[in-house]
């Protein structure tokens, strides 16, 4: 614990001495600044001083008070040790120390969860990091680099010139920059500090490992001891890995009889700090409280928790040692000087005694130390030891001199590695110089290899090999950290080679040969017969040990190629230990095996009925070794170190033989009785993980027996170990027809690996090739089966010790990039010039890639019009030492095998031979052929002894029936089963005559050029047949297709005009937009004018609406006396508008008043639909079936919530949890005559004196004769204004429309369903407040739909997908029929309430102002409830069409004007930018209008502000009312909208609304028209409390046009958001442990996710950061960015969520989640986009519903506490 940064010590030390509590310590501080004194003892003054005080202050373990205890420390001890130490006040020398310089390392030590930089192109090894601030201000940004999350442990490596191959220094460690360390004479301590710390640190540092090593739980060392010991003692509870957090609070809380937040508190200080005081008191009853704690800790898990009862003396020791190692790591930081000083202390060892110094004893009781004791240990390390190279060094030599040591410790120990002193290891090891160093010296390799022997002894079972059934997953995963410290030191090859250090690798070498000796054979298997295994063995150990040494044993081969005498003397070792593990069971007698007059002598084994392993390594590694020698030309002189006598080449090969026969028989389903271990070992076997030193090896091997071997010999002993001897004698076979496909299966696999020990030579030293150009082949060969992306063809290489697989150096040569779209990923597509490289047998093909692959090349073959042919490419030549692998293309038993097979084929034996293996007979004799091509035209016919030709073209025997290979071929091209092998058979035939003619070739030139020619004539005319041939063919094939599918057209036509409506309405193509208004806008055959409102008002589109339920598919003309058809709907709250994010959302609704809408629209009510259609009846049917469903499924859960209605659409699995009832639109047509008649009357005034009498009349009916407070420009008194109260009807009227019960039912039920879920309320369908949601979530929605049209640049019309189309015409017209099911007195009340916002007569105490409401939300209210003011007691009205459009007109006019007012008052305030003077009539009118205005705000209101500012600012901040009011009017009434709006114009868009509406394009003039009606409305507009504070700049009001919402901005560079993580700092948690940053992209919040720190309590739930953030910022739903992981989390709600792909890319167009593969990332703008699509849309909720339907792992996950 720090003191406060704020306060410097030595005023904390004042005020401490100032306090009564402390004024007693002025003397002993006295004392000690006397300590430079000779005659004092320092040590015993120290530790006299410490006694006195230490116990004092820490006195209070169970309840501390850290911040005092603090400034006690640093009064009583720490400052006037400084004061000694410094010779003046620390605070000012520290304050110098530290501007004189910075040391050039930075040595940052990690935490866990930061984020660290490794650069790919500078970095000598992957373990070299740098931290965020070195990496931003390193040339390494800018190289290709990995970004990794740090486990915690590791520290910086900038500076370090050993870790980087350029750029070892940032800029603000480089010498010189900003004053850092040059050595300046500043920097360096002066002799009287160095003195006195050399007096100080001994004892310190002495004290410090005596208290972490104490062992005495009730005493302290005597000098310790000057006080009479008191009863006074903890129990102490210790932290360890086996007990889960749940387990340590349940025994607490049974033990000690605590609360649950005491126990939790308790737990999470145990879990941090690694040991807490959970009892103070007597020693019998803390003794007691641990007996409890282990009793009840045993009840849960098998061992009990670690408890012990300490004094409380010695607990204060113990902690305040801690906090001296915190003192002592702070000062290492300042100066070079404290560190040497204090390594030189630390390493010393007593004079004639064997004890280890002080820092070997703490690593050494490492193990015993709790968490936070470790962590202060590390931390004095990495500040002191590993930030001096020379102290480094001999640190590390204490290191390596108790390696065994502390290894077992750790192994036996449970904490985790990053805990581990071992874990240290990384930081010595893997420095080039230091490794050497230590292999030379220390001999290092050799005690890492015998800590292994030594760690595994209980897996060896009686003949030393391992065997790991029934092993500890856990401690094997504590071996691996050795593994990996041999990799550490293997990681740079040595330049320079010494004797010495030969030696002692060689000496190393031996010894990991041993651990190798151990695996050679290990977990042998013997074939299941009869009955199946009852138990798998374990064989994930043996197979992650192999993993884990892959990379080790390929960097020995390295090693040992290093250096030819070394390669030479390791082959010869691992040859020896080879021979010594395959002498066993050769005691057997040899048998003779003859065939083709060759005889094979061999001892009798077979792998179906022998034991077998697949674990080789020692084989293996002989393998490696041999092929580097034959790379290095050393194996010339091999015979030098083992002679041919021992070399034994039949006993070499014959383990990985048996392996390679394993494979074959398991996939010959011999081995299925032996279960799926086998299975899964030899898949691993062949994976890229381990193939490079299991499946290549063996292969290399065979190579290397085929070189050195007679080829018949070899290939007689690969046919008895395949067990294939018979069939290839002329034995009749048996007639079982398993037998029968297992054999057949075995001579497939026989072939397959006789291709690869010929044709696979892309092994550097099998042949002259470079790794760049193995990688190459990888590559082509992944890129045949289909283009990859980036990450794919990474996963399917084999990785290098630096887990760099040589991609990016090579994969532009072969390949061409291919950008992703908005989904998706970029791919590599081969390039057309590699194809010629494709080898249809290539080795590291899975069975399923090879077919894809060879399928997808004969059909880019058929689609270029080329023949199918997939013959081999040339192969390079073999080396020297394996050149003699071709002689078994040409030996007899080949010519025999391959006779065999051909002729089973043509005598048409189906039962003894496969299409498989005639291709790979085929493949075998292209593979001869090419060979003996290619080596008659490098060198003349006499030099050539490979003579495959002749060999192929001789008989077989001698009988009258006998035939040769080319007779056969010529046979098979007629066999009818092999129709797909008759381009390859021909390519063969072509390849025989070339190789004849090379042959035959005369030394004449002309007579060669003549065959020649007449050679080619005849290919040529063979081949133009055959072309022909498959013209016509192909010709027919083409007519054939062209004919299907025209029927299949016709068919499909048929379907879709029978099902025409079924697709209109139901079927949505993802993506497309639908032009669904093409109809309604064909102007040309439609006369008349466009306009929705007013006497001029269009006639509607009238047309029969006939719909297809989904569900049973029946169609129905949707009518009001129907049944109702539904639309699947789901209803949200939003705040995708909302202007104030800061407001505080109302999280109930049960006093909330939702009439009128805030103008920052803060939260609102979406309607969302996917457009399917289904019969309420079968939709209620459904979801009973569902609920059913549910109920008996119980245990299953759900991804929605039935309760609350939800569930998913039946047809597109959308998540719903309404209808919305489909309401036929009433067709209206306005009589021009009657129109026109009611126009001389029905003035604006007059219709106002009508509304205002009939709502007095009506007032006065239900108040009993109460007087009314009637408007001013009323003429009529109010005792006549019951004549005039029918007036309103003599305009028009007819009766309301009838709807059906069922059409009824449903608009309830909808309707309550938006008042239950825009409220949060529970269900009440008699509730005052559920018109007003309705109409609520009419306007919202229109407003988002407007909102997201205009963001996409989309037209207002004609634009919209079908699911909005049919779901805003379904919800509007629900809307306009919704008030029928509501008492017609209710909606009077609501109407007159909101006429009070524009009708200021109306006014009651809650009517808000002008400049407090959305005047959309008013306009849709004041609209669809207006025909209340219709209805009679005794008949039930609404307005006719003329009615209606005037009602609507006027309505709109005044709301327009209210709205104006709104603008010009809130946003028309601006000063001016400069710009000519305009006087159009537009800002003149708008002048004229400003002084009015000012002249009601009494000059609030300033008339300065130039006309054309005005008008600008009206015709900008009114369009979103205007485009919303087009869509509600056009969605109510039907009428087209003119052309201009389906089409993107900002001035016609504005011309064809005012037009569309009923507006003059000045809108101002609507003033003038109505100036006496609307003069004293806006005189009380004008004259409202808030208009006026809000013109004095009181407060502030919403400026028009309101922004348009859209996610935050992110950097282009993902580094910067990492970057803000590191520098994140949890607001409510004082530690400095990393949390989980997680990124609102709707408000840019930065949150700590998922930790207890920041969890809310919110109507008695316990909610984690996100999701109580979540219910403010979106309402419940909400998307986030987890910066460490790169992932999107959308949550919704309490209990849902899921992960969706970030928005960054790597440069292959890959997300990279989790950052595990570390690649640079950048922003891509149009994720982001569909991102911001997915917000706008409404759609998380339904992105979230079909992620937790296509993956159920997210029910697992608890999105409550995120």
């Amino acid at each position: 614990m720090t003191s406060k940064p704020s306060q410097s010590t030595g005023c904390m030390v004042q005020d401490y001495l100032n306090d009564s509590a402390g004024a007693s310590l002025i003397l002993e501080w006295t004392v000690m600044t006397r300590w430079c004194d000779e005659r004092f003892n320092f040590q015993a003054t120290f530790l006299q001083c410490l006694a006195k005080h230490v116990p004092n202050i820490y006195s209070a373990e169970m309840d501390p008070l850290l911040e005092k205890q603090e400034e006690m420390v640093q009064a009583a001890i720490l400052y006037p040790l400084e004061c000694y130490l410094f010779g003046e006040d620390p605070d000012i020398f520290l304050e110098k120390l530290q501007q004189s310089g910075t040391p050039q390392l930075c040595g940052k030590v990690f935490k866990g969860g930061e984020t660290t930089y490794s650069c790919r192109d500078c970095a000598v090894d992957p373990t070299c990091v740098l931290c965020m601030d070195c990496f931003q201000n390193s040339i390494h940004k800018n190289h290709r680099y990995k970004m990794r999350s740090s486990t915690g442990g590791g520290f910086c490596d900038c500076g370090d010139t050993e870790a980087w191959k350029a750029g070892p220094l940032c800029t603000k460690h480089e010498p010189g920059a900003s004053g850092s360390a040059k050595e300046n004479s500043e920097c360096q301590l002066n002799e009287e500090i160095m003195e006195h710390s050399r007096r100080v640190f001994p004892s310190v540092i002495k004290y410090i490992v005596d208290m972490l090593i104490w062992e005495e739980e009730k005493e302290l060392p005597p000098e310790l001891t000057i006080r009479e010991k008191v009863d006074s003692y903890y129990c102490v509870l210790f932290n360890d890995e086996h007990h889960s957090y749940d387990h340590v609070i349940y025994s607490l809380q049974r033990a000690l009889g605590c609360e649950l937040g005491e126990a939790q508190l308790h737990t999470t200080a145990i879990d941090k700090e690694g040991r807490r005081a959970v009892k103070a008191g007597h020693y019998a009853s803390c003794q007691e409280a641990k007996e409890e704690i282990k009793r009840h800790s045993e009840n849960v898990s098998q061992r009990p928790l670690h408890v012990e009862v300490l004094h409380a003396d010695v607990m204060a020791h113990q902690k305040f040692a801690l906090r001296l190692g915190s003192w002592l790591n702070k000062l290492m930081s300042y100066s070079s000087d404290f560190r040497q000083i204090f390594c030189q202390i630390c390493l010393k060892e007593e004079a004639g005694s064997e004890k280890p110094c002080f820092i070997s004893k703490l690593m050494l009781w490492d193990a015993k130390l709790h968490k936070g004791a470790r962590k202060v240990l590390h931390e004095l390390i990495f500040s002191s030891f590993f930030m001096e190279m020379e102290y480094k060094k001999l640190f590390a030599v204490e290191f390596v001199k108790y390696y065994k040591a502390l290894q077992k410790e750790y192994i036996s120990d449970d904490h985790d590695r990053v805990l581990s002193v071992t874990a240290l290891s990384v930081q010595m090891f893997t420095v080039p110089t230091l490794a050497r160093h230590l292999i030379e010296e220390q001999n290092v390799i050799t005690t890492i290899t015998e800590t292994l022997l030594e760690v595994l002894p209980e897996y060896l079972d009686k003949n030393d090999k391992f065997n790991f059934q029934g092993y500890s997953q856990d401690k094997l995963n504590r071996v691996y950290a050795v593994i990996y410290d041999l990799r550490y030191v293997l990681v740079s090859k040595p330049t320079l080679w010494t004797d010495h250090l030969r030696e002692r690798f060689l000496e190393g070498f031996v010894s990991f040969l041993r651990i190798l000796t151990c695996m050679q054979g290990m977990e042998e298997i013997k074939r299941q017969i009869g009955q199946h295994i009852e138990v798998d063995p374990d064989w994930e150990a043996a197979i992650a040990i192999q993993m884990q040494l892959k990379n080790i044993l390929l960097m020995f081969q390295e090693w040992c190629a290093c250096d030819e005498e070394l390669l030479l003397k390791a082959y010869s070792e691992c040859h020896k230990a080879v021979m010594r593990c395959s002498t066993n069971g050769r005691s057997r007698e040899k048998t003779v095996f003859h065939l083709c007059g060759h005889t094979l002598e061999s001892r009798p084994y077979r792998v179906s009925a022998d034991p077998v392993s697949i674990h080789l390594p020692l084989s293996r590694t002989l393998a490696g070794l041999h092929v580097r020698l034959s790379k290095t030309g050393t194996i010339s002189r091999l015979h030098e170190f083992v002679s041919p006598e021992e070399f034994q080449v039949e006993l070499l090969v014959e383990y990985p033989l048996r392996c390679l026969v394993l494979v074959a028989q398991v996939a010959a389903e011999m081995w299925r009785r032996n279960g799926l271990s086998l299975i899964s070992q030899v898949f691993y076997y062949q994976d890229v993980k381990c193939r490079e030193e299991m499946y290549d090896k063996d292969i290399i091997m065979l190579q290397i027996g085929a070189s050195l071997m007679d080829p018949n010999q070899f290939l007689l002993l690969i046919l008895q170990r395949y067990e294939l001897a018979d069939a290839f004698k002329k034995i009749k076979p048996t007639k079982d027809q398993d037998l029968i496909k297992q054999c057949n299966v075995l001579i497939e696999e026989m072939l397959q690996i006789l291709i690869y020990v010929v044709g696979e030579r892309y092994v550097p030293g099998v042949s002259n090739v470079t790794k760049e150009d193995v990688i190459m082949r990888e590559i082509i060969h992944l890129l045949c089966i289909e283009p990859m992306a980036h990450s794919a063809i990474t996963k399917s290489l084999p990785e290098n010790e630096n887990n760099e697989t040589g991609l990016e150096n090579v994969i532009d040569k072969v390949a061409t990039f291919k950008k992703p779209g908005v989904s998706g990923h970029g791919v590599y597509e081969l390039k057309d010039e590699c194809l010629k490289e494709f080898n249809m047998f290539f080795y590291h093909y899975t069975k399923t890639q090879h077919s894809k692959a060879e399928h997808t090349q004969k059909k880019r073959r058929k689609q270029e019009n080329r023949d199918e042919a997939l013959p081999p490419p040339l192969p390079p030549d073999f080396s020297p030492a394996f050149s003699n692998v071709v002689r078994i293309l040409n030996c007899d038993v080949m010519m025999h095998i391959l006779r065999t097979v051909l002729q089973r084929a043509v005598e048409l034996e189906t039962h003894l031979w496969t299409e498989a293996m005639i291709q790979m007979v085929l493949h075998l004799l292209s593979l001869g052929l090419l060979e003996e091509k290619q080596q008659l035209q490098k060198c003349p016919e006499e030099e050539v002894t490979f003579d495959f030709y002749h060999k192929a073209t001789r008989m077989g025997s001698s009988a009258l029936n006998a035939v040769n290979v080319l007779m056969l071929l010529e046979k098979l091209k007629r066999v009818p089963q092999l129709e797909a092998q008759k381009d390859t058979v021909n390519w063969i035939l072509q390849m025989f005559d070339t190789v004849k003619r090379l042959r035959e070739k005369s030394s004449l030139t002309t007579v060669a050029a003549t065959s020649g020619s007449e050679a080619t004539k005849g290919d040529e005319s063979t081949q133009d047949k055959e072309k022909a041939e498959r013209k016509r063919k192909a010709e027919a094939a083409r007519l054939h297709r062209q004919k299907i599918m025209a029927q299949m057209s016709a068919l499909q036509r048929n379907f879709i005009e029978t099902h025409k409506l079924l697709y209109e309405n139901t079927l949505e193509a993802p993506g497309k937009e639908d032009a669904i208004m093409e109809e309604e806008s064909m102007s040309s055959a439609i006369d008349y004018s466009k306009i929705a409102l007013g006497p001029k008002r269009g006639p509607p589109v009238a047309e029969k609406e006939v719909l297809t339920c989904i569900l049973c598919q029946e169609e129905q003309e949707v009518k009001l006396e129907s049944a109702a058809m539904v639309l699947s709907a789901c209803v949200q709250k939003s705040t995708a508008l909302t202007q104030n994010r800061s407001r505080i959302l109302e999280l109930s609704g049960d006093t909330l008043d939702p009439l009128f809408m805030r103008p920052d629209l803060p939260c609102g009510t979406h309607t969302g639909s996917c457009g399917h259609v289904m019969h309420a009846a079968c939709w209620q049917k459904y979801f009973e079936a569902m609920q059913l469903n549910f109920r008996q499924r119980l245990h299953v859960e759900q991804i929605f919530d039935l309760e609350n209605g939800e569930y998913l659409c039946p047809l597109c699995k959308s998540l719903c949890n309404t209808v919305i009832p489909i309401v036929p639109l009433q067709a209206q047509k306005i009589n021009s005559e009657d129109a026109e008649a009611v126009a001389q009357i029905l003035s604006l005034a007059r219709w106002l004196e009508i509304i205002i009498v009939r709502i007095s009349g009506y007032s006065v009916k239900n108040a009993k004769g109460e007087k009314q407070n009637l408007p001013a420009f009323a003429n009529k008194g109010v005792e006549n204004s019951a004549l005039e109260f029918h007036s309103i009807l003599s305009f028009g009227v007819q009766s309301s429309a009838k709807y059906s019960s069922s059409i009824k039912e449903m608009l309830i039920l909808f309707a309550t369903t938006i008042y239950r879920v825009g409220l949060k309320v529970a269900p009440n369908e008699a509730d005052y407040r559920i018109p007003m949601m309705t109409w609520s979530t009419c306007a919202f929605t229109i407003q988002c739909i407007e909102n997201l049209l205009e963001t996409e640049g989309k037209p207002l019309f004609g634009s919209l997908q079908n699911r909005q189309h049919s779901g805003l015409k379904a919800l509007v017209q629900f809307a306009a029929a919704q008030r029928t099911t509501s008492p017609q007195v209710l909606i009077q009340k609501h109407l007159i309430r909101l006429l009070g916002v524009l009708l200021p007569n109306f006014k009651v105490e809650d009517t808000p102002s002008l400049l407090e409401v959305d005047m959309f939300h008013v306009l849709v209210g004041v609209v669809l409830s207006f025909p209340s003011l219709y209805w009679e007691d005794a008949v039930d009205l609404q307005p006719s069409s003329i009615s209606s459009a005037y009602n609507h007109l006027y309505l709109f006019h005044l709301t327009t004007l209210a709205h104006i007012t709104q603008i010009v008052v809130s946003s028309a305030t601006e000063s001016p930018t400069a710009r000519s003077s305009d006087n159009s009539e537009e800002a003149r009118s708008a002048q004229s209008f400003c002084r009015e205005v000012c002249q009601y705000t009494s000059g609030c209101f300033s008339q300065d502000i130039p006309g054309w500012l005005v008008w600008d600012c009206v015709k900008k901040g009114i369009m979103p009312y205007l485009r919303c009011a087009a869509l509600f009017f056009h969605y109510l009434l039907g009428v087209s909208p003119p052309e201009e709006l389906l089409q993107v114009s900002e001035e016609g868009q504005f011309k064809a609304l005012c037009s569309y509406l009923s507006l003059p394009t000045n809108l101002f003039l609507l003033f003038q028209e109505y100036w006496d009606t609307v003069n004293p409305l806006l005189q009380r507009w004008c004259a409202d409390p808030v208009v006026l504070s809000c013109l004095k700049g009181k407060s502030i009001a919403i400026r028009y046009p309101r922004k348009r919402n859209s996610l935050i901005e992110l950097p282009e560079d993902y580094s910067c958001l990492l970057n803000q993580a590191s520098q994140f700092r949890c607001p409510r948690s004082s530690d400095d442990e990393q949390k989980h940053p997680v990124l609102c992209l709707f408000c840019g919040a930065m949150l700590c996710s998922q930790n207890t720190c920041c969890q809310e309590l919110v109507n008695g739930e316990e909610l984690g950061a996100c999701t109580s953030h979540a219910l403010q910022c979106g309402a419940g739903v909400c998307m986030f960015l987890k910066i460490r992981k790169c992932k999107v989390v959308l949550i919704e709600g309490k209990t849902r969520g899921c992960f969706y792909p970030a928005p960054y890319l790597d440069e292959y167009g890959e997300t990279d989640p989790g950052l595990k593969r570390g690649n640079p990332l950048h922003l891509c703008r149009e994720r982001y986009r569909k991102l911001h699509l997915l917000w706008q849309q409404h759609c998380i909720i339904e992105e979230i519903a079909r992620s937790q339907e296509t993956n159920q792992t997210f029910f697992g996950f608890n999105w409550q506490l995120l």
